[in-house]
């Protein structure tokens, strides 16, 4: 496939088989808008438990097309927000994501190296050096030859993978054990036991939202997140000398202290692809095919490479997409009275959020009680983002902000 015409490099590895769209009115124990990690896990996990179960899920585009198929590949025990118990669920979660994908014979390139943030600034240095995992310029080098490192912080709990070998693994699993998939199938709204489709309608007790930043599509679910875009390259193949010296020689994921957002990984055919925020959120959550490329960012990106790896490679593939915030950055699960049920607003750390969600979900849905089903972010209500233009103004102010401090930092 043509690159740059291809959501993701991750993407456009693959070939893909369609699966039929729905066609008329049907009816299931759970219906899933949303063909991506949230609502794949959710139905892989209660078909595992409850084979009886008529499972649909409903995806607009393809298994993989959204966050799930463009991320950057970290599968990490990573949260936005502080939350009591989260880090060790999130953590376990990492390794069932591995655990799952062995034993369906997923090939999705998971390797848990852990992951690096590097200290390259004194100002980053004078937060980082109390952080739990902090370690000296040296031990920081090893694991990462970047430029100008003065220290970093590590941790265990992160793996690299290649996200959309995972989706489309994980529907292949869900396949295997009776859920129907229906791609190509636009969810035009919902209500309790009803999802409305531009191909049918869905009557289910038990109405999974697994939409991720295209919630925000939905009558009535505007304001719940905001969706700001994130933006990617990919270089071509790398000579085994750079890779020496850039090191990552167990496949570690890597960021730096930087407030505005950045991450790599070393991928499994020896690329590097490079991910960061800087695109600006469009008024009225818009999301539109033509904001998952901004020239300005993908510049930013491959300068930034360069700065921190003193390499020019050349840059073979650029892609981006929405992710979802929501207003005070703490992701949820839940399960209403009604029947409607939901996972998301993972605020770009999803991989492994998404596997915990959807395990969790499975456990509200069937009445288990469980740990997950005692953690903070079950049924957890995030306030509505503020109505236009006050959205557009705060969240463009905030990333001008947050731009203008790492340009001091430095």
């Amino acid at each position: 496939m043509d690159p740059d015409l291809s959501p993701s490099f991750w993407l456009a590895s693959l070939s893909r088989e369609a699966r039929r769209p729905l066609d008329g009115d049907t009816t299931a124990d759970v219906a899933v808008c949303g063909g991506g990690y949230t609502g794949l896990w959710t139905a892989y996990y209660l078909a595992s438990l409850d084979p009886s179960l008529r499972i649909v899920v409903l995806e607009a585009s393809y298994c993989g097309f959204g966050a799930s198929g463009r991320n950057g590949g970290w599968c990490s025990g990573l949260f936005p927000v502080v939350m009591p118990g989260m880090s060790p669920a999130l953590e376990d979660a990492v390794d069932e994501v591995g655990r799952v994908a062995a034993a369906e014979e997923i090939d999705c390139h998971y390797a848990k190296g852990g992951t690096i943030s590097l200290v390259r600034t004194p100002a980053q240095l004078r937060r980082a050096v109390s952080t739990p995992g902090f370690v000296d310029a040296d031990a920081a080098r090893d694991i990462c030859g970047a430029t100008g490192v003065l220290g970093g912080v590590y941790s265990p709990h992160c793996a690299a993978l290649h996200p959309a070998r995972l989706v489309r693994g994980l529907a292949g699993a869900a396949s295997r054990r009776g859920v129907v998939i229906h791609e190509g199938t636009r969810v035009l709204r919902t209500s309790p036991g009803r999802v409305v489709t531009d191909r049918g309608t869905v009557n289910a007790p038990v109405v999974v939202h697994a939409l991720e930043a295209w919630r925000t599509t939905l009558p009535g679910y505007r304001r719940t997140v905001a969706p700001v875009y994130s933006l990617m390259i990919a270089t071509e193949p790398m000579p085994a000398a750079d890779w020496e010296r850039i090191g990552l020689r167990r496949r570690e994921t890597f960021t730096d202290e930087r407030r505005l957002v950045i991450y790599g990984q070393w991928t499994a055919d020896d690329r590097l692809a490079f991910g960061g925020r800087g695109a600006p959120y469009h008024f009225g959550s818009r999301i539109r095919p033509g904001y998952d490329r901004v020239p300005r960012v993908f510049e930013g990106l491959s300068r930034t490479l360069t700065e921190l790896f003193d390499i020019t490679p050349r840059i073979t593939h650029r892609w981006g997409g929405p992710l979802g915030i929501p207003r005070d950055w703490t992701p949820s699960v839940g399960l209403r009275d009604d029947g409607l049920a939901w996972g998301g607003g993972y605020v770009g750390d999803g991989v492994a959020a998404a596997n915990l969600a959807g395990r969790t979900l499975a456990d509200l849905i069937l009445s288990r009680t469980t740990d997950r089903t005692a953690l903070p972010w079950v049924n957890h209500r995030s306030r509505p983002w503020e109505p236009e233009p006050a959205r557009w103004l705060g969240i463009n102010a905030a990333l001008r902000a947050t731009m203008v401090l790492d340009r001091w930092d430095r």
